[in-house]
């Protein structure tokens, strides 16, 4: 059985324009108290990573990350609640939908915790059940992306395949000797995802398809 381990932010959904405010909320929510607006550049980081960078560019104690995560996840839920919802990138349906009638199965490798992505995604309009979430890896905790993919590829072996939209996920995948297929629809562009290892570069999961689907038959 293959996997294919997709990303969320970027890959299935549209990156959100103020995805910043939820992390700076749950830092001073940790903290008890405010905080200059100071985040790091979020792409292809994990939660895990955001929290610990955005508590030390604030000198407050590391030990503030799990309070952090928990007021993530209850920020997400609120947000999620008043229906503020994020949009599928182009071709995702579909693109989960042939997948999985080639025999592929479907889960998750995210920067996200397991309830952020799927607030994320049952907000933009997916089911829950098109995803193996026993077998999905989400980034809450661990700082190190290739955490993931070691674990992935620990439990699934090195046939999974990472789907995402930034170089770090490029650089992941490597880590674990993961295939890595790219997509365009996240803060870079397909030039800049050809510099890394991708088998593949589309500009997105609608027009590149038939690419996709290729490709993965051809491994």
């Amino acid at each position: 059985m293959t996997y294919l381990l997709w990303d969320v932010d970027g890959t299935l959904v549209r990156n959100g324009k103020d995805a910043g405010n939820l992390y700076h909320s749950a830092v001073e929510l940790a903290a008890e108290r405010t905080i200059a607006d100071k985040l790091p550049n979020m792409h292809g980081k994990t939660d895990g990573q955001i929290i610990t960078e955005t508590l030390a560019a604030h000198g407050l104690d590391p030990e503030l990350h799990e309070s952090a995560r928990h007021h993530l996840d209850e920020l997400s839920r609120l947000r999620h609640a008043a229906g503020n919802h994020r949009v599928l990138c182009p071709g995702v349906l579909p693109a989960l939908e042939a997948t999985a009638a080639l025999g592929f199965t479907n889960a998750l490798l995210t920067g996200n915790g397991l309830v952020r992505s799927r607030y994320k995604l049952l907000g933009a309009g997916l089911s829950a059940d098109l995803f193996d979430w026993e077998h999905s890896y989400f980034g809450n905790i661990t700082p190190i992306r290739s955490d993931l993919t070691l674990a992935a590829a620990r439990d699934l072996g090195t046939s999974a395949i990472i789907i995402g939209d930034t170089p770090n996920d490029g650089r992941a995948a490597d880590a674990a000797n993961l295939g890595f297929i790219a997509v365009a629809t996240g803060a870079y562009t397909a030039d800049e995802l050809r510099q890394t290892s991708a088998t593949l570069v589309i500009d997105d999961l609608e027009s590149g398809l038939t690419a996709l689907l290729g490709a993965l038959q051809r491994d």
